[in-house]
């Protein structure tokens, strides 16, 4: 009789979990790939599919597709809601359950409003294609109520769109609108100036892009303003509602609010029982496993892994590819039983989009900002792009948005009666 071969289950189709599961292509064992949803997402082209530049399947891939050619990888669409790392047992939520020898947990981070959970009513976050539509939706209709709108004041609160959160996100977005008003959408409308919106964004700190050197912050402001955003920082937002934005004592009439100002990791991470951070990521082991099960690996944005100097890992695309390949690698040695290797984050630099032609770019000793960038922005993010019909999708869409700056996808999906009759 043959022996039974290894049971390797991965949660989370990220750039994590895929890449893992692809760097097992030629291990002796038998791979799950379990996620809520069938594809694979390039999230920081999300902002893209929220501000009307590209197509939801532009950015996304099946799972299954990617995967199909792979015989020892099986695709299994379902929700892990808890682990028990003594029984070896993964939980789904439609009650049944997947025993495991090794795991890989990759299920990434969602949104945090700071202790102001009722905040996510008025102001969506984007981490899913679902956010990016949802704010798309908001942000269209919010340009149609305006041009029906007569009351000069209730038409200004309609044309004013915030932006909580100075990050990549908030940036990235910030920019997009006033693109969008100022380019695309200028002759549109027949009752009002789409290039009169106000695109206001907010950071708690006293720079934009906070983690980027401090000369590359003020490059990336100076950019915002010259795409007509306003920056206010050092301000902390006290309270968001369905009206207006409030710092401290001052209210900004709005109906348009977008948050981009902080993460909290997966909750999935609770039910290991290992150290967890203030963000809720899990405090894993220089091979990523966690602190007693050499079986059990978290990574990309789960996992909260130190350097050599101390600091952590950053939550990017990147990091979370070089993850996915180091526990593979480490995954095959286990098969084989071989010890685990520790992870060595290589920092290949940061880019920071902020609007056509704008950008900022990190590599170390290297640093600038403007339509260099922004190329080499452009070109890395497509390297990524999983599959090469989504990488000539997108680069000819660019190409197209770039000569005539329209946006192909203005489409308003969803209920509109409720936003027009407010």
């Amino acid at each position: 009789m043959s022996e039974r071969r290894p049971h390797i289950v991965i949660v989370g189709g990220g750039f994590a979990g895929l890449y893992t599961a692809r760097g097992l292509k030629h291990v002796e064992a038998d791979v799950t790939l379990v996620d809520q949803h069938n594809y694979h997402l390039f999230q920081p082209l999300l902002y893209q599919v929220a501000t009307a530049g590209l197509n939801p399947s532009d950015i996304a891939a099946p799972i299954r597709g990617i995967l199909g050619r792979q015989k020892n990888v099986s695709v299994l669409l379902g929700e892990a809601t808890a682990i028990d790392a003594e029984t070896q047992r993964v939980q789904l939520a439609d009650g049944h359950s997947l025993a495991y020898d090794q795991l890989v947990v990759a299920t990434g981070a969602t949104h945090s409003y700071f202790g102001h959970p009722e905040w996510e009513r008025d102001a969506p976050g984007l981490k899913t294609i679902d956010d990016a539509l949802e704010i798309r939706r908001r942000v269209l209709l919010a340009f149609e109520a305006a041009e029906r709108e007569s009351d000069p004041e209730k038409q200004r609160a309609l044309l004013t769109f915030v932006v909580i959160g100075g990050g990549p996100t908030g940036v990235e977005l910030a920019g997009a609108l006033s693109e969008i008003a100022r380019k695309t959408m200028i002759r549109d409308f027949r009752n009002i100036h789409p290039e009169s919106a106000r695109i206001i964004l907010i950071e708690g700190k006293e720079r934009v892009l906070p983690v980027y050197p401090a000369g590359l912050s003020e490059n990336a402001r100076r950019q915002l303003a010259e795409l007509g955003v306003e920056v206010i920082l050092d301000a902390m937002v006290t309270d968001i509602t369905d009206r207006d934005v409030r710092i401290g004592e001052r209210s900004i009439p709005t109906h348009t609010v977008l948050w981009g100002a902080g993460v909290q990791a997966s909750p999935l991470a609770r039910s290991l029982g290992a150290p967890l951070d203030r963000a809720g990521r899990v405090l894993v082991e220089p091979d990523l496993t966690i602190p007693g099960h050499k079986n059990v690996f978290v990574i990309g944005d789960l996992a909260a892994a130190r350097q050599h100097d101390g600091s952590f890992v950053p939550g990017v695309a990147p990091a979370a590819i070089q993850e996915g390949q180091h526990t593979a690698l480490n995954l095959e040695r286990a098969v084989e039983g071989q010890p685990l290797r520790p992870f060595k984050y290589r920092d290949k630099g940061s880019l920071a989009t902020i609007g056509r032609a704008a950008a900022v770019a990190d590599f170390g000793k290297v640093r600038f900002g403007g339509f260099l960038a922004w190329m080499a922005w452009l070109v890395i993010h497509i390297f990524f792009l999983i599959g090469f019909r989504n990488r000539f999708l997108v680069i000819t869409q660019w190409a197209w948005a770039y000569l005539t700056y329209q946006r192909g996808a203005r489409l308003i999906t969803g209920r509109v009666d409720q936003v027009l009759r407010s």
